[in-house]
């Protein structure tokens, strides 16, 4: 009797050893998991899924996107803003990704903390949170606000560049 229980304890040990090993799974973006009436119905709305969705939100990136005071959210190109595929980015640009400065603060503070590498819909999400504060900077209206602005962007890059130079 006293080997079972004694490789039950080491089992117990080593579940306990990998959950700590891990790194925590902590989340940075609280609103991917609230789903709002008239969304798609998806948990964790991300945009891409494939390599061509990567190149697609390059393209939509670059023909530019607006982030209306409102809250909602725009592609310039009407090509672009017509496809299916950037219906998910207008859910996760609308209702996932922080607007408020002291969340987009919080965020950045998560960020620093993070051990580990992202999982790939928080790099998507912490990009289109550098794009919408990069467009807040650049739109304030006092300095004060600039300011604050700009340093959730620097913020936000360093957790990107740390995210792409981090080795395991």
């Amino acid at each position: 009797m006293l080997p079972w229980r004694m490789v039950i304890v080491g089992l117990f040990y080593c579940c306990i050893r990998t959950g700590v090993a891990r790194c925590p799974n902590t989340a940075l973006f609280p609103a991917a998991s609230r789903v709002k009436r008239g969304a798609p119905a998806a948990v964790n709305p991300t945009f891409h899924n494939s390599f061509e969705d990567v190149h697609l939100l390059f393209e939509i990136l670059m023909a530019g996107v607006q982030f209306e005071t409102s809250g909602a959210f725009s592609v310039n190109d009407a090509e672009l803003a017509s496809l299916r595929k950037t219906r998910n980015l207008d859910v996760i640009c609308e209702d996932v990704i922080p607007k408020k400065l002291p969340d987009v603060s919080r965020l950045v503070s998560d960020l620093s903390n993070h051990t580990c590498h992202l999982d790939q819909d928080d790099f998507e999400r912490t990009l289109l949170t550098l794009v919408y504060t990069t467009q807040q900077m650049v739109t304030s209206r006092t300095e004060h606000h600039r300011d604050a602005w700009a340093e959730s962007f620097v913020g936000l890059y360093k957790a990107i560049k740390k995210d792409l130079t981090l080795t395991d």
